[in-house]
């Protein structure tokens, strides 16, 4: 049996009604996993379902709105009620609500934070629950964003909820350790209905409208390709083939794949007896100022021409 086989295991995909969460659903199922489809939408939850099952996998739908405890537990029991356990959660749902800081209600930031944030929360906690009890391992799968790892202008609540969701995988990969259960933040690029509406892919959009693939560059310089092109990785790490493999930030994306760095110290200056304002502005100038981060510089311009081989 190949190492990234998954026959015998039972996945929830929350969010997996469209996009990026179908794309894991149908991989994860064509891997061999049974799995629970997750959405707010009936007929695009049944559409994925349909997808699996018409492909000769098995699937089930399960629609509730992530965030609150109850819709976690449910999509664990459903799991377990019809396949008899649960060995993989992927944390996928997510909403955007996209404005400036000076523009962001109340609203818009607190739904965002709640789908991505406390629905990762519950739905992981569930999870791991299951999973200790059940003692046999297991993995949890979040899903982060460029977003979380980069500035990005006007996702201040998109942003701070994905940057958590991968402070949460490397919370969780120590805390679950002992009870063999990994953890691993999936940061996925691909071409969606929201990034087909940036300014910059407007020509990229008229190049896909007129049935031309997506441009060779576009699929390294910006790691934009299909969903499809993102599911390998999560049909990866659920596999046992990455049952090392926990704490992890990964990108994947077109024709990259990207392992991202932990926080890290730059530099570090003492002084005996502590710091007063004075002497911090003098230590900045001397050393610090040099070792500043600044935001990585963006890709590069992009250039029409060479399509995808």
């Amino acid at each position: 049996m190949s190492a990234v086989s998954l026959n015998g295991k039972v996945a929830v995909v929350t969010g997996s009604g469209a996009g990026l969460g179908r794309a894991y659903a149908v991989a994860l199922a064509a891997a061999g996993a049974a799995v629970v489809v997750n959405d707010i939408d009936k007929d695009a939850a049944d559409e994925t379902v349909s997808a699996i099952s018409e492909a000769g996998g098995r699937a089930v739908a399960e629609v509730v709105p992530v965030g609150d405890s109850d819709a976690a537990q449910a999509l664990v029991d459903r799991a377990v009620g019809e396949f008899g356990q649960l060995d993989v959660m992927v944390t996928n749902a997510g909403v955007l609500r996209d404005k400036t800081l000076w523009n962001m209600s109340d609203e818009d930031f607190d739904l965002v934070i709640r789908t991505h944030l406390r629905g990762t929360f519950t739905c992981g906690r569930a999870a791991a629950i299951h999973m200790r009890e059940r003692g046999e391992g297991g993995r949890i799968i979040v899903i982060g964003s460029p977003a979380g790892q980069f500035p990005a202008f006007g996702q201040t609540n998109y942003s701070a909820a994905k940057a958590g969701v991968v402070a949460f995988a490397r919370n969780w990969a120590l805390e679950l350790k002992r009870a063999e259960i990994t953890v691993n933040a999936v940061i996925p690029t691909a071409w969606t209905q929201m990034v087909a509406t940036i300014p910059v892919f407007a020509p990229v959009l008229e190049m896909l409208e007129r049935g031309e693939p997506l441009p060779r560059q576009l699929r390294r310089d910006y790691a934009i390709g299909w969903p499809e092109d993102c599911a390998p990785l999560v049909v990866f790490l659920a596999s046992d083939a990455a049952s090392e493999i926990t704490g992890q930030a990964i990108g994947v994306g077109g024709d990259r794949l990207s392992l991202f760095s932990h926080p890290a110290v730059v530099e570090q200056a003492y002084r005996d007896g502590g710091w007063d304002a004075e002497s911090i502005a003098a230590e900045w100038e001397a050393n610090l100022a040099a070792k500043q981060q600044v935001p990585p510089s963006p890709p590069p311009k992009l250039e029409l021409g060479a399509p995808a081989a």
